[in-house]
Order: structure tokens, then sequence, then C-alpha cells
């Protein structure tokens, strides 16, 4: 290949994640899905930009910064010209969703659900919004005045700020900046008229109360517009040896909060005299991604937009279903002791998990637990299962990784809880994040320890189980689980390397074990036998894994990938990758499951795992693939494999051109989240 074409054999990493956003902002755009759901999705989208802007934004421009292009890690683009392309997206994305959200108001008018600002208040309503902003608003007010004497306070991260201009009698200007508070919900229902719901949000509240806001000023106009400044997300640990490692951590999370900034957003009809006045005061660079944006922001908020009772205008809730076999009213142990069982969350209750960890808890010959934990719910009863098992009397540890990003502070306060009740807490490996989501616990029969477990794609987390797809194994193939112990015994002694014999780990093992798997399949193509790969990840960024695939293409492996989010790879390009399609779904619920398939049906090698094919996954963290041996549920998977790639709705094909174009639908038509609740639906019948 020529240096042309080896920079252009990949997607740019940043580049294809927000191709995966704009695969979310569909989802707000598409007249099928439920109204509200529709508004929750473009918070989605915006929540997802900002963790953009805070990490891999943050990151490019730190290469710049340092006077790297980068082009080697960038897929052959230029540090400092992606910051302008991503930019030049983001504008056009930012642009695209105000549309979007315009056209939802609409509807939503349609549906006698209102949505006003300040200058649609009506009389009737005047008395509640203002006897909201003197008790509810008010008291919780931050208003900051601006001064040329007085050093701009240090604005918090992603929070959203009303800036104010007040045009003085003497002709002078002055400036202030009203904090939208996060500890207030941001859409206030106002009291329901002749049959029509109201919601003001609080930006527009705040307007119309400017004058009690500002009354000890004389002035002879008055104007707000909003602005948000996002900053770098990257934790910097600080070497002091006096404290501990949650110590470092916490106050590495804090200063996140005076990170340098790297996207500043601001509502694009402010006048130019006061937008050069507020990037003057708050230091907004060149390298800094400038959106100028419309009349609200934190759009992240409508992931909370309140539902006003209405359930027409939601997804119908599906009622989680019981695994057939396994009882929650019946000793797990017992049912796991005799073969192995999957469950599939949200499609199956996330509750068996949680009962097997209150059996082991409460269970006599139970004497050890360890599980790792990366993130947990806001109220675990996953944590307090294993609280209770240590005041059992069990010997419970627990590798809990508090570098879980944007989790952090949540994952200290649990862990100091844990440690309070005697818990051995490991906090995982130096350079290493521990991803993998797996446990074991060790049960005396007769004589003997036996082992039971599980080993899962997702975090043991019951908020996110209801809307993340996982699957997680439980068994008592003891080679699989003397080999997960040896992983508990890397995490506290990290320079004993474990061989292993079933499962798959990274760092040391991964790359190695998957290229060997790919090869498989090479030397069968070669040898002219059927030869077939299949993956259902999240991302796709390791560029040794790309040539590793499209090495198999030119093979003639057929390779079906269904990609959530970021894939680098291009498929279908004559010569390197024709045997190579992709496909991804965006749905009702967020695709988080990892499936590995190495070969045909009838000879299929097959891996559930944590980790995504990105070089972090493989390198840089501590990551289990577990294989499946019961073969009830390799055809299980097999299974839903086949319902995934058949997705003739809600799926879109990902190519060169990046046009999240969808499938064509064809009869039978087949929404693969919705078929694969009613084949588990047809397992329980059967």
């Amino acid at each position: 290949m020529t240096k042309q074409e080896l920079e252009n054999r990949y997607i740019n990493r940043e580049v294809s994640w927000l191709q995966f956003n704009a695969r979310v902002m569909q989802e707000a755009d598409d007249e099928t899905v439920p109204l509200i759901e529709r508004l929750r999705f473009l918070g989605i989208f915006s929540n997802n930009l900002d963790e953009f802007f805070k990490v891999r934004y943050a990151t490019v421009k730190r290469i710049v910064e340092a006077g790297k292009q980068g082009k080697s890690e960038l897929g052959g683009i230029k540090a400092n010209e992606l910051l302008d392309i991503i930019t030049q997206i983001v504008i056009k994305q930012q642009s695209d969703s105000l549309d979007i959200l315009s056209k939802i108001h609409k509807q939503l008018e349609a549906e006698n659900i209102f949505i006003i600002n300040e200058t649609g208040i009506q009389a009737s309503q005047h008395d509640f919004i203002k006897n909201y902003f003197v008790q509810k608003v008010s008291p919780a007010l931050v208003t900051i005045i601006l001064s040329d004497f007085v050093e701009l306070p240090n604005l918090k991260d992603s929070a959203a700020y009303l800036a104010v201009k007040l045009s003085l009698a003497d002709n002078e200007n002055q400036y202030a900046l009203i904090e939208i508070s996060k500890s207030m919900n941001r859409f206030v229902v106002l009291p329901e008229q002749d049959g029509k719901s109201y919601i003001i949000m609080l930006d527009d509240l705040l307007r119309y109360c400017l004058d009690e806001i500002f009354d000890i000023f004389d002035y002879d106009n008055i104007s707000a517009h909003m602005i948000k400044i996002t900053r770098d997300g990257e934790l910097d640990l600080e070497s002091d040896l006096s404290k501990s490692f949650m110590e470092k951590i916490s106050d590495s999370v804090k200063d996140r909060q005076i990170g340098e900034p790297v996207r500043f957003v601001y509502d694009k009809t402010i006048d130019t005299v006061t937008l050069s006045y507020l990037m003057d005061k708050m230091k907004i660079e060149s390298t800094d991604s400038i959106i100028p944006g419309g009349r609200y922001h934190n759009r992240r908020d409508y992931m909370d937009f309140p539902s006003l009772g209405r359930t027409d205008l939601l997804y119908t809730k599906i009622e989680a279903l019981p695994v057939k076999g396994l009882s929650l009213s019946e000793s797990l142990f017992k049912s796991i002791a005799i073969k192995d069982y999957m469950i599939h969350t949200p499609y199956h209750t996330f509750s068996y998990i949680v009962k097997f960890l209150r059996e082991a808890a409460l269970d006599p010959k139970v004497t050890t637990i360890k599980i790792t934990i990366y993130r947990l719910a806001q109220i675990s009863h996953v944590a307090s299962s294993l609280i209770n098992a240590a005041k059992n009397g069990k010997k419970v540890t627990v590798a809990i990784e508090i570098q879980a990003r944007f989790d952090e502070q949540a994952n200290i306060d649990y862990a100091q809880q844990m440690q309070h009740e005697g818990i051995n807490l490991i906090f995982g490996v130096q350079g290493l994040k521990v991803h993998s989501k797996m446990c074991v616990i060790e049960r005396e029969e007769g004589h003997k320890i036996k082992r039971y477990g599980f080993i899962s794609t997702g975090n043991f987390n019951e908020s996110t189980a209801k809307i993340y797809t996982d699957y997680t194994l439980f068994t008592t193939n003891q080679k699989i689980l003397k080999e997960v112990n040896k992983v508990f015994s890397f995490f506290e002694i990290n320079y004993k390397i474990y061989r292993y014999k079933h499962i798959i780990t990274s760092p040391h093992y991964t790359e190695k074990a998957f290229f060997r798997l790919i090869n498989a399949q090479i030397i069968n193509a070669t040898l002219g036998k059927p030869a077939q790969i299949r993956l259902k990840i999240n991302s796709l960024s390791s560029y040794k894994m790309v040539d590793k695939l499209y090495e198999a293409s030119r093979a003639g492996v057929k390779i079906q990938m269904v990609v959530r989010g970021i894939c680098c790879l291009i498929p279908g390009v004559p010569n390197m990758s024709e045997n190579i399609e992709v496909i991804s779904i965006v749905d009702k619920f967020l695709e988080h499951s990892r499936l590995y398939i190495f070969g045909p049906d009838n000879d299929a090698q097959i891996y559930i795992s944590s980790a995504d094919l990105m070089t972090r996954n493989i390198l840089n963290r501590v990551e289990v693939s577990c294989p499946i041996y019961d073969e009830e549920i390799k055809q299980e998977l097999l299974d839903n494999f086949s319902i995934f790639w058949s997705a003739n709705v809600k799926a879109r094909i990902l190519n060169e051109t990046q046009n999240n174009q969808y499938k064509e639908k064809k009869e039978p038509i087949i929404r693969a989240q919705f078929e694969i609740y009613d084949y588990y639906l047809n397992k329980l019948k059967s």
C-alpha cells in the first residue's frame, strides 16, 4: 500500500464517535419513537457531547498544545486539523438538533403540552411563577456580579449560566452571571388549564424574574443569554506520598472543576460586545471549540423531561422475564450446580444477581466472596448484599475501580462504606483500570471447596440494567472459576502473570488470543473450509485489530459486525474489506453486550466479554472474556446474533460515507430488541 492508502484505511475515532452520536440524534428525529422519548434522546445526545469534549476533544487539544501532530494515533489526520473538523461537525449537529427540538415542540402542542418562555406567561400563571421563584428558586440562586477589578470566579464545568447585561443610566454596562442550579428541576410544571399542560424552563422563569434579582441596580435595559463552558475531564493524580490513593482520586475529581476549558457554547443572539467581554474574562483560547448555539444549553436535562402522566407518549415498559429453571424464591446455588444459566438484561430481571449475592451472604457454607465493581447504582443492593455478607463473617474481597470515569466520587463513597464494614478492598492495578465484570464465591461442600460464580459483560448496577443490554453467565464450571480466581490473585500480586486455558484476559492475552482465533478462520478460508467471524461490540478503534480483520477479509473470511459506537474499520472496500459488513443498532435500550463468535454455527467458539476492540481494553485494562461451553446457551447466543443481524428497523449500515443510512425495510419487519424479548418469551412457553 502507498502511504496515502495506509493513512486512508481507517475512519478517525473522534469522527466515528460523532457519527454514533448522530445516530442517537436520529432517534430524536424518528416520528415512530414516542414523543417524550424523543426529547429524552436529545438529552442523551447532549450529555454524550459533553463527555466527548471533556475526554476526547481535550485529549486532541493536549496533543496540539504539546506541539505534536498525532497523525498515527488519529487515523492520518493532523491534530490541529482534527480540532477544526470536530468543531464544524458539532456546529452542524447542534443546528440539526435545534431543528429537531423545534419540531418536537410543535408536536407536543398538538398533544396539549406547551413549553412556554417568559414572553408566553399568562396573567393566570403570574402568581404561581412569582411564588415559585420566591420560595424555591431565590434561596438557592447563585448570582455573580462581574467587575474589571475582580477576577472571575471559576465557572463550574458543564454548568449553564445566564449571562446578564444591564444598561445603566450613566451609559455604562454592568455584567453578571446567574448559575442554573443543578439542585433544582430544570422543568417547572405549571398548573394545568383547560386540559392543557404547561411547562416553563427554569432559565425562562429566571428571565421573567430578572427585575427581582437585580432590583438594587438602576438600569434602562436588561438582557440575558445562556453560556456554558466544558472543561478537560482528565484526572491528574498528584505524587504526594502522604496521601492515600482514594484521597488523590478525590482531590483530582475536585480539580476537574478548574480544568482547562475545551469548549465554549453561547447563545448566538448575544451581542458581540458582551460575548467579547465574557470570552476575555474566561480566557477562552483559539484551540478551544467555540460553538454558537441556541437559546438553551445543557439539553442533557431533557433526559429527565417530566412525563406528565402521559404514558401514551412513552415507550411501553417491558416486564422483565424469569429464566426457565431459575427461581427467585428458591436456592440459585442448587440450580446453578446442575447446569449453567445465562441472563440477558433488561429482558431478564437483574434480581438474579442480587439474589445470588444475598444467598451467598446468608449461606453458612459460603466462606469467601470476591467481586469486581466498576459502576454501582446510586442505591446499590449489590453493595448492601456484600456488606451483609461481611457482617455474617464471610471474607469479602471487592476490587473496586475508583477511576471509573465520572463515577469516581460515587465509588469512593461506597469504598469508604465497605472499608468501614471490614470488606477487603483492592483499588485496581497501577496503570490499569479494572473493567472486568466477575464474581466468584467459595462454598464448603463435604470436605471440599466448590466455586460458584458469574461473569458478565455489564456493570453490576440495578439502574442501568433496566436500559443496558448485557449478558451474565452463572456457572459452577470449576475450570473457568479457578481461572477467575487467578485474576483476583493478580490484583493482589501484580508482578505475577498467570496462564489461562479457558478465559481470555487483558492486558496480557487478549490481543494474542483474538489474533489466534482470527488466524484459525484465515486458515479455514485458505483451505476452502467455511470461515466466519461474528462480533457484537460497542467500539472498534484498535488499528491492529482493524488490520487483522482486513487480513481475514482478504483471505476470504466472512465477517459480520454489530457495532454500536465507534468503528474505525471501513467495510466493503475491494481488496481490503470486501468480505466485511457492519451495522449499528440504536434503539430503546442501549446495546452494551459484547459477543464474539469465531467459526460457523456447528464449530463456533463463543465468548462473552467485558472488552471492546479498543487499545485501552486490550492493553490498558483488566478485562475478561469468558468461553461459553453449554450447548443450549451457545445456541441462544447464536440465535441472538442472528436476530441482531437480520434487523431492518433501527439498524444502520456503517460504511465509508458515514451517513448512517438505515437498512432497507423488507418483510418480515424485524426490530431486534423487540424480537429478542419475544424470543425469550417463547422460550418460557416451550
